[in-house]
């Protein structure tokens, strides 16, 4: 499981402040292990109800670059740097 600081970008709005993002996948093997990060060129994609984004993540996992849009909303850049 890794959590991350995140920040959206808006049109004329620069970057601010967004809830953090935990993110913990198994399958057969782990996508983002239960004590680590996703390993450098990861991408991760998701669709539901609370919105859509994809991300990539970088140096190790420590941090994550991409897109998002949440409900009611246009879409955003979306970062990200791992604290836990």
């Amino acid at each position: 499981m890794a959590t991350y600081e995140t920040e959206i970008h808006t049109g004329g709005g620069g970057w601010q402040q967004d809830q953090p993002l935990t993110l913990s996948i198994a399958n057969r093997a782990d996508v983002v292990p239960r004590d680590g990060a996703p390993s450098t060129g990861t991408t991760v994609t998701w669709s539901g109800d609370e919105g859509n984004g994809s991300v990539t993540f970088f140096d190790g996992g420590s941090s994550f670059q991409g897109t998002a849009q949440f409900p009611g909303e246009g879409p955003v850049g979306y970062r990200g740097t791992r604290v836990g």
